[in-house]
C-alpha cells in the first residue's frame, strides 16, 4: 500500500496485548482503526485510551459467531465506507494433558483460534476485494512446533497456519494479500499472564506492530506469506 493515511484496519481481539500494540502502531501512521472484543465496555475503554474517536471504533464481537463478525463489518463500513486491512488476532490458549483436556476447552480454542479466523475472513472478504486489501492472521510458533499439554492449542494453530496459507492462494487472483505471523514468546496477557519486568527478553506487542507495518508498506509485487518470529535471545533466567 503506497500510503497508509486514512486506510481502515479491523483488529479482532484488539483491546490488549498484540492487537492493542498493532493498533497503536497503525494509528501513528494515520490509519483508522476498529478494534473488537467480546465485551463492548472493554472495547470502548481500549478505544478511549487509543485516542481520537474519529480515528478509532470500538466493536463488540465474538469471532466464533459469524453474525457478530458480519455486524462488525457493517459498522466499519457505515463509519468509514471502506475496509483495507484485517488482522485476525483474537485467540485463546488452554493447556492440559490431552487426557485431561475437556471438550469445552477444546471447542473454545478451535472455535476462537481457527473457526473465528475463518468467520473474520468470510465477513470481510468482499470489502477486501473492493479495496485490494490485506488479511493477516496471528498464528504462533505453536502452529509448526508441537509440545506437551498443548494438543488443543497446537491443533488450532496448525490449522490456522494451513487455513491462512490456502486462503492466500485462493485470494491472490482477487488482488488480496494474505499473510500469517507466527510469534514465539510475546509479553502479553495471554493465558492469564500479566506482563512484568521479567518479560523484557520477550517479543513486545509493538514489535509485532512494526512487523505488520513492514508487511503493509512492502512493495506490492512481494508477499511474505508466512513469517516466523521469535525472541533474539532466550530467557537466560
Amino acid at each position: 500500500m503506497e500510503s497508509l493515511k486514512n486506510k481502515v484496519v479491523y483488529i479482532t481481539g484488539g483491546t490488549k496485548g498484540i492487537g492493542y500494540g498493532v493498533a497503536v502502531t497503525l494509528l501513528e501512521q494515520g490509519m483508522r482503526v476498529a478494534i473488537s472484543g467480546r465485551h463492548i465496555e472493554t472495547a470502548q475503554k481500549a478505544a478511549e485510551s487509543l485516542g481520537n474517536e474519529e480515528q478509532v471504533l470500538a466493536i463488540e464481537s465474538n469471532v466464533s459467531n459469524l453474525g457478530d463478525e458480519k455486524k462488525a463489518v457493517e459498522k466499519i463500513l457505515k463509519k468509514w465506507g471502506q475496509l483495507d486491512v484485517v488482522l485476525a488476532n483474537a485467540g485463546v490458549g488452554i493447556f492440559a494433558p490431552v487426557d485431561q483436556l475437556s471438550d469445552a476447552d477444546w471447542k473454545s480454542m478451535i472455535d476462537t483460534n481457527l473457526t473465528g479466523a475463518f468467520y473474520t475472513l468470510k465477513a470481510t472478504v468482499e470489502a477486501l476485494k473492493k479495496s485490494q486489501g490485506y488479511y493477516i492472521s496471528l498464528a504462533s510458533l505453536a502452529g509448526t512446533n508441537f509440545f506437551a499439554q498443548a494438543a488443543g492449542y497446537n491443533a488450532s494453530k496448525f490449522g490456522l497456519v494451513g487455513f491462512t496459507q490456502a486462503a492466500m492462494l485462493d485470494l491472490r487472483p482477487h488482488g488480496i494479500k494474505v499473510s500469517t505471523i507466527m510469534p514465539g514468546s510475546v509479553a502479553t496477557y495471554f493465558n492469564d499472564h500479566t506482563p512484568n519486568d521479567k518479560d523484557a527478553w520477550k517479543i513486545q506487542p509493538e514489535d509485532i506492530g512494526k512487523l505488520v507495518l513492514d508487511l503493509l508498506t512492502m512493495h506490492p509485487r512481494t508477499l511474505p506469506s508466512k513469517i516466523e518470529v521469535r525472541p533474539s535471545r532466550p530467557d537466560l533466567k
